[in-house]
């Protein structure tokens, strides 16, 4: 498998895992899904400059 596709997979999962639909989750506010921003924001960047 490509590592871009791998990448995708993992940014899925942690995209609906960030979601703060749990009872458990509901306190959390904006931290999960501000962090797996950041990530994509990253990736992005690396993407866009050739390094990935």
């Amino acid at each position: 498998m490509d590592i871009l596709t791998i990448l995708l997979i993992i940014l899925v999962l942690a995209a609906l895992g960030a979601l703060p639909t749990w009872g458990h989750s509901r306190s959390w506010g904006y931290a999960p899904s501000g962090i797996i921003g950041l990530i994509v924001v990253i990736l992005l960047i690396l993407l866009l400059l050739g390094r990935i």
